[in-house]
């Protein structure tokens, strides 16, 4: 390695990640050699719904061709035969793609939320491209199939009316709704703030950035037992800290990256008694992207839609995070809203200038209608908006989910992951979580407490003193060439290591317990050589 250990402790986890695999690269049989298992992205994707959209993209660009141009075609124009060439064209292109589309449209069930040939009329236009995305926080014909979907997946097909706006995947939602909490000084530099720990790491460097400097309470779960199988939960002295009436916003990942669990439900009912009885004005804001991969998940905002904006990308369950596709689900009554009103009439009247150009009473603009001006702050907001071709995308793997085969899909996906879990944690001796709670997506490993169950507490000792967890991972990279990911900048132990169980072969998952052994070996080999001297 080129950098000295100082430089590399004092990387981020990415940075590190990067680093490694930059001077791994470099020789050829290292480069053959390499797994790593520290990146997020996963190594399957969703065909169905891929062939789906090509096929429509197709059919859209056939009904464009009716102009007398050679190399130029006109626009998607409202055709009410158009539902009969649609129909023609799926029954000569045979497939997934095409049952898949057949399905939707001949069933009994309106997936849609609009009479078939408008729905077809104006996915076809979006497929095309050629006007801009309007209205800008979500398409007309995408924005029911997203609904049903999120309230089917997250929200456990609860009743609460609520709008979402489609956005470029969740790190956008992210740096959204930071925005628009600013803005609208609903937050304010200084605030206090909770986090729920361990947590994606960028959460916890958003609120030290100078405009924003947070005071931050931090949360933080810890692995237990519950019915007899170990998970990561809060307990309920650290929940009860939310009572704080000063905490005027939580932010949670669940299921939780690194640590891949879900929160479970006397959590949930505890936080519902905090909002109810000490801090009702509490904003929580819930990241759920990895909700898709626990068989039975509620959302926070499932129980607590008015208190709650809910965050959710589509990338890593479709292996869709090229795509940059996602949304933010607030309730219609929210009390984001509420306090937008309840603020001092001078905060008041600069919002009012601040969204002067919205309409005539800028003052009655919604909190997610905020949310979209900002991200083009403001004066562009007749450009915002997702691009339409994403939406439909969005749309589609939406639609999907909602038939048998997305929820066969959905087995499948979740089989992979804890098959992976289970071929590594018997190759390390560990014992796999508690299985209706877990994703199987990432695994946190404390690698000081895994080698003192292993080798004892003298071994645990003569490592603290000579390694730490980033000479460990450098040396796995260098010497085995194994890329993990160090947790603690997710808020984790210092000796925590995450493993993606998304983006290695399945065959491969063992091999990964065989270096982190191999590697533990020579460690202890040079332990029991420092003890002779």
């Amino acid at each position: 390695m080129t950098m000295t250990d100082n430089c590399t402790e004092q990387m981020s986890p990415f940075e590190l990640s990067l680093f490694l695999e930059k001077e791994i690269s470099k020789d050829p049989k290292n480069r053959q050699r390499l797994l790593n298992a520290g990146r997020g992205n996963p190594n399957w994707t969703a065909p169905t719904p891929r062939e789906a959209f090509f096929l429509l993209g197709q059919f859209a660009t056939m009904e464009t061709l009716n102009t007398e141009g050679i190399l130029t075609a006109g626009m998607i124009s409202k055709d009410n035969d158009v539902d009969k060439r649609f129909e023609k064209f799926l029954s000569t292109h045979p497939g997934k793609g095409s049952d898949f589309l057949k399905e939707i449209w001949h069933s009994q069930e309106n997936y849609f939320g609009l009479i078939k040939s408008q729905w077809l009329n104006q996915i076809l236009d979006y497929l095309i491209g050629d006007n801009y995305p309007n209205p800008v926080r979500c398409l007309p014909a995408c924005e029911e199939p997203i609904k049903n979907y999120l309230n089917q997946e997250l929200f456990s097909n609860q009743a609460v009316p609520f709008d979402i706006f489609a956005v470029e995947g969740g790190t956008a939602g992210i740096c959204y709704l930071f925005d628009t909490l600013f803005n609208n000084h609903l937050l304010n530099k200084g605030d206090k703030i909770a986090l729920l720990l361990p947590t994606f790491a960028p959460y916890l460097e958003i609120p030290e950035l100078p405009q924003y400097h947070f005071e931050v309470e931090k949360i933080l779960a810890e692995q237990t037992i519950l019915l007899g199988k170990t998970t990561y939960q809060y307990s309920s002295a650290e929940i009860d800290r939310l009572k704080d009436p000063q905490i005027k916003a939580v932010f949670v990942v669940n299921p939780s990256n690194p640590t891949a669990n879900a929160m479970c439900q006397s959590t949930i009912d505890q936080i519902k008694e905090i909002v109810a009885h000490d801090n009702p004005n509490l904003m929580i804001l819930t990241d759920d992207v990895y909700g898709t991969f626990v068989p039975e998940f509620r959302s926070l905002f499932t129980e607590l839609p008015f208190n709650t904006a809910c965050i959710y990308s589509y990338s890593k369950y479709f292996g869709a995070t090229g795509w940059r596709i996602g949304t933010i689900a607030v309730a219609k009554e929210n009390i984001f809203d509420q306090l937008v009103q309840e603020l001092p009439n001078e905060v008041k009247e600069k919002l009012r200038l601040r969204y002067l150009s919205l309409n005539e009473n800028p003052q009655e603009t919604s909190f997610i209608d905020r949310l979209v001006a900002d991200s083009r702050d403001v004066a562009l907001n007749h450009a915002a908006g997702l691009s339409s071709v994403q939406q439909v995308m969005m749309a589609l793997f939406s639609l999907y989910s909602l038939l048998d085969e997305g929820q066969a899909y959905k087995e499948e996906v979740m089989e992979i992951c804890h098959t992976r879990e289970k071929l590594l944690f018997d190759k390390l001796g560990i014992e796999e979580p508690l299985p209706a709670l877990n994703t199987a997506y990432y695994c946190e490993i404390n690698f000081k407490d895994w080698t003192e169950k292993r080798y004892g507490t003298d071994f645990s000792n003569y490592l603290s003193q000579r390694w730490n967890v980033t000479k460990f991972l450098t040396t796995l990279a260098q010497n085995e060439q194994l890329m993990l990911l160090k947790a603690n900048a997710f808020g984790s132990d210092d000796w925590s290591v995450r493993i993606s169980l998304a983006n290695l072969a399945t065959n491969q998952y063992s091999e990964v317990g065989d270096r982190i052994i191999r590697l533990s070996e020579k460690i202890k080999d040079e332990w029991l050589k420092s003890k002779q001297k």
